[in-house]
């Protein structure tokens, strides 16, 4: 496939390299002279210093050949712009990143739609919900569910009293068998491992499982964690993801929004109906008890500067907060910051990527999430009639090292994959895919 990535900042690199294990011919378009050095020195990607929305610019990409063009500049007017250019111009498909969806009605969609933008989407909306998301489930470090919630994947931190510990895969799996679920990797000391039979869980071990709804209580005791109930909430940073997140949850819980800019909190005030608004910075650690930091149960950091949301967030641990959340864009500091004691990490780069990257494989991908937790996708299938997968039971596929098939969802009904278990043309089947194995897992279902 031929991809044109008009970008800014590091979105588009990261869009980049996610892409480069494809077989895929990857143009980056920015107007930043020592990133694209950089990449060049880092890669075989061909880069074009200029504005993506210069119509000579375009044709030097080879626009009119490209099957998928995606603008994720920062400002959205300059992504809209090359989206419709490029469309003009011959590019088979268009994807734009937008700052929000939230006052995206249907004709103004439709109306981006007749001007030839195929896919929006907005890295800060999604994030918004997935902290949402994950307040809801919070014994979990990630969240994400499958048709309406049919099939839950988690990833969990097997706490120092779980009872998994010591125990390998088999044992587990064999004494707690009424539990619906399956271990689909484990990140262990920054590395990541499908687990075999005789793997044994650790103390510490972020474990990815794919269950029912229903056994999500008798998953968490195995894991060691307790459920417990949110309704006091602070967030620290008014920009759109938590202004957004606060919107969504005020009504529902107690919410204090902690921001630096005062003009920033007088547009909140405004738009927030039911949030108490405090212009302050969280940094202050007098200022986070007077304002009833020890009475929080969740914390959420989502600042323009990691280190702040690091930082502040640890502040709210030490204080005894149960449930903490920080918005990390240095992809490096994922690891470190879940190790020192941080519950999640959200990361706007891999949310960009888990939406446009699904646009590069087949139609038959009906949903792709890049993983924060580990280097990792989990994938949504729906299996083609006559599709290799349909051919054996799961436990005679011949699957690539680094892909495991966790569930399956066949109408109403979901399943999880055992190893006599056979797939049906028409199933949705979620598989956990290891870096440079999706092309090759996405042909099996063709």
């Amino acid at each position: 496939m031929n991809i044109i990535i008009a970008g800014d900042g590091e979105v588009g690199m990261h869009l980049a390299e996610a892409l480069e294990h494809g077989d895929h011919n990857i143009t980056i378009v920015d107007p930043h002279e020592e990133l694209l050095k950089m990449i060049e020195s880092h890669s075989d990607l061909m880069t074009i210093m200029g504005d993506s929305t210069s119509i000579k610019v375009l044709q030097q990409a080879n626009v009119k050949k490209a099957d998928l063009v995606i603008a994720v500049l920062h400002d959205e007017h300059i992504n809209v712009l090359t989206g419709i250019l490029a469309k003009k111009l011959g590019a088979k498909k268009v994807i734009v990143r937008v700052n929000t969806m939230e006052s995206l009605s249907k004709e103004s969609w439709r109306i981006y739609q007749d001007l030839g933008i195929d896919g929006i989407v907005s890295p800060e909306d999604i994030a918004a919900q997935e902290i949402i998301n994950l307040l809801k489930q919070n014994v979990a470090t990630e969240a994400h569910d499958f048709a309406g919630g049919k099939l839950e994947l988690l990833m969990i931190k097997l706490e120092p009293n779980a009872i998994a510990i010591n125990k390998t895969l088999e044992e587990v799996t064999e004494k707690y068998k009424h539990i619906d679920f399956r271990a689909l990797a484990i990140h262990r000391r920054q590395n990541t491992f499908i687990p075999k039979a005789n793997d044994v869980f650790m103390e510490g071990d972020l474990v990815y499982v794919i269950t029912k709804p229903h056994a999500i209580k008798e998953l968490m005791q195995l894991s060691g964690k307790t459920k417990f109930n949110i309704n006091n909430v602070m967030i620290v940073g008014g920009g759109r993801i938590g202004k957004l997140t606060a919107k969504r949850l005020e009504g529902d819980l107690n919410i204090k929004i902690l921001e630096m800019d005062k003009e920033r909190c007088y547009e909140l005030t405004n738009f927030l109906s039911d949030t108490l608004v405090i212009n302050a910075d969280a940094r202050n650690v007098d200022l986070l008890e007077e304002e009833g930091i020890k009475d929080m149960d969740a914390f959420i950091a989502v600042t323009d500067n990691t280190e702040t949301n690091i930082l502040t967030c640890l502040q709210a641990k030490s204080f005894g907060v149960k449930r903490t959340i920080a918005m990390v864009e240095n992809i490096d500091y994922i690891d470190i910051s879940q190790n020192i004691g941080i519950d999640t990490i959200i990361n706007k780069k891999l949310i960009a990527a888990s939406y446009m990257v699904r646009y590069t494989l087949g139609g038959n991908v009906s949903s792709l999430k890049c993983l924060s937790g580990i280097d990792a996708d989990i994938v949504e299938f729906v299996v083609r009639d006559g599709a290799a997968v349909t051919n054996k039971p799961i436990n005679r596929l011949d699957m690539p090292a680094g892909a495991v098939i966790g569930g399956i969802i066949r109408g109403e009904d979901s399943y999880i994959a055992t190893g006599n278990f056979e797939i049906q043309a028409e199933d949705r089947v979620v598989v956990l895919v290891l870096p440079k194995t999706i092309q090759d897992v996405e042909r099996l279902f063709r």
